[in-house]
């Protein structure tokens, strides 16, 4: 299991993490969501051990990150980190540069030299297996990158935007295959972030929504449903999230014959008392910038004849 506890992180000033506590069992798929800029990287980047948050601590199978370096140590020998943009030796064959992997985790060379071997045919690189890395093209290093993070075989992984970076319908197909694989039938423990709902809502066990530098959200798919009042996809339930941090957030400015009048009107507590009247104009206030706009997604909030 992966336990995250008051985890909190800044970038000089500006928090982007806030108090985050978070849990994935064994054998789950996690699937961070969530608008650019909202934390998903950072916080992927300190369950992997590349930062050391503000505040709070990760632990890793019982083992607390960072308490001391046996325990680091034992933590990174069952986990394998995927960046949005990995690094690759473009000098090193494709074939190379995953054995290389491989030895690095002491996977028995027959068993690794066969993996290599099965990934690549199932990504389509068989034809890029000895060539230089240069020479691939930027879906295909995607796929080399993915290729690196399954050879360990790994119980816990941590992928960063597996599902873009120019991956083909079939590479995004066979991602998604093997990931579900290796939770149901391997008891593998992913994390991951995407920016895909579509890959995400039959793939993930649970979705963790984050906005506001806050978890916004942390349940299955049915669960969010229920939360939003939203029967829909999961495209439809992430809007309705949005639409109540929205809220939550922001002030109603409400303009009508010869007065202007502003409310703070949480979204779970309904609307009908100050919209029943009759106002020409309904604007918003976003409460931390202060700017004004008029969002057409409150159309669906107004009574009849407003």
């Amino acid at each position: 299991m992966i336990r995250v506890a008051d985890v909190s992180h800044h970038y000089g000033i500006r928090p982007v993490l806030s108090h985050i506590d978070l849990e994935v069992p064994r054998g789950n798929i996690v699937v961070m969501m969530g608008p650019n800029g909202v934390g998903k990287s950072t916080l992927l980047g300190i369950i992997a051990g590349l930062l050391a948050p503000a505040r709070g601590m990760v632990e890793v199978n019982g083992l607390r990150r960072r308490s001391s370096e046996e325990a680091e140590l034992q933590i990174r020998q069952q986990m394998v980190f995927l960046p949005d943009h990995p690094w690759l030796p473009e000098f090193m064959t494709v074939r190379e540069w995953l054995l290389a992997v491989g030895r690095l985790y002491d996977i028995e060379p027959d068993r690794l030299i066969d993996h290599i071997g099965r990934l690549l045919d199932l990504f389509q690189l068989a034809d890029k297996g000895d060539a230089p890395i240069r020479t691939c093209s930027n879906g295909q290093k995607k796929k080399v990158a993915i290729c690196g993070a399954l050879i360990p075989e790994a119980p816990y992984l941590v992928l960063d935007e597996p599902f873009t970076g120019g991956l083909d319908t079939s590479a995004l197909l066979a991602l998604r295959r093997v990931l579900r694989h290796l939770a149901e039938k391997e008891n593998v423990t992913i994390v991951m972030a995407s920016q895909v709902p579509e890959l995400a809502e039959g793939l993930a066990d649970r979705i963790a929504v984050l906005g506001g530098a806050r978890i916004m959200a942390y349940d299955t798919l049915d669960g969010l449903r229920k939360q939003t009042g939203c029967s829909g996809a999961l495209p439809e339930v992430l809007e309705r999230l949005s639409i109540r941090r929205q809220w939550n957030t922001s002030k109603i400015i409400l303009t009508g014959p010869g007065r202007e009048e502003e409310h703070a009107i949480p979204f779970e507590s309904g609307l009908a008392a100050v919209l029943g009247r009759h106002y020409f104009r309904v604007r918003i206030r976003d409460a931390r910038s202060g700017h004004v706009a008029n969002p057409l997604l409150l159309r669906r909030f107004q009574p009849v004849g407003f």
